[in-house]
């Protein structure tokens, strides 16, 4: 069904106090392909806790998308940042990232194959509850992570930051597994009024656990510090938004409390 957040949970998921997060650069396969990931968790932490995975931006596997796995590992998960391109490649233009991008949105048979391999990655991991784990993604890693939800991937909940919201795939009624959470900015002009109708006319046919969050006069790239300098340097309608960052970060943490206490 589809569910406003309109306050807080009385439980949240706190920063670990003294915590101890290892960070370690990981490689893993997809077919032929090398993928080069970034594993992030608490070591004094003792045992089995979810696994969440990160799905990049367009630019590719970089150092946002390892800083995220670290907060997510400082909360107590165990976190892996993923590779969907291949051998860690990243952009330095949007013209390559787009190309980059494209790949794997053409195919979605090869988005599932890499996603996958980062799941089963991640679930062999000491410590990581395999009956317990969630994806987020940032633009086109929240497509990623909302294609996967129509394929009905095995996964408690998804999390959209900013994020792409076609898909190749239409969910028949019941496909979708996991909890669904989109955090978008309303003055995002990459998502369109009538993407968010026809996304919200989608989720509610398969009969969807789904939460869609607009917040107003937010552009895309909202929770990204780097995103001003992006936008002036490319000519890009990118924006960071502080308020918006912080309030979508909780959100993921109250999806994350409610899904994985059940």
């Amino acid at each position: 069904m589809f569910r406003l957040i309109t306050g807080s949970l009385l439980l949240l998921l706190s920063i670990t106090v003294n915590a101890a997060i290892s960070g370690k650069e990981v490689s893993y396969q997809a077919g032929a392909v090398t993928l080069k990931g970034y594993l992030a968790t608490d070591t004094s932490l003792q045992g089995k806790r979810p696994g969440i995975l990160v799905v990049h931006e367009w630019w590719g596997h970089n150092a946002y998308a390892r800083k995220r796995a670290e907060m997510l590992a400082a909360l107590g998960y165990t976190a892996l940042a993923v590779d969907m391109y291949g051998d860690g490649k990243m952009a330095k233009h949007p013209d390559d990232a787009g190309k980059f991008a494209g790949v794997i949105r053409k195919d979605p048979a090869l988005m599932k194959a890499r996603f996958m391999a980062a799941l089963e990655f991640l679930n062999r991991q000491p410590g990581v509850d395999a009956g317990r784990t969630a994806a987020i993604g940032y633009c086109f890693g929240g497509g990623v992570v909302l294609e996967m939800a129509r394929q009905g991937v095995d996964l408690d909940g998804v999390v959209s930051f900013h994020g792409s919201l076609g898909g190749s795939t239409t969910p028949e009624k019941g496909a979708i597994r996991a909890s669904v959470l989109v955090l978008n900015g309303a003055a995002d002009p990459f998502v369109t009024a009538e993407q968010i109708a026809a996304f919200r006319a989608e989720m509610d046919a398969a009969g969807a656990d789904y939460t869609f969050i607009n917040y107003p006069g937010v552009k895309h790239s909202f929770t990204n510090p780097e995103a001003d300098q992006f936008g002036k340097r490319f000519d890009l309608p990118l924006a960071y938004d502080a308020e918006a960052d912080a309030s979508s970060w909780q959100a993921m943490q109250e999806l994350f409390v409610e899904i994985f206490s059940q």
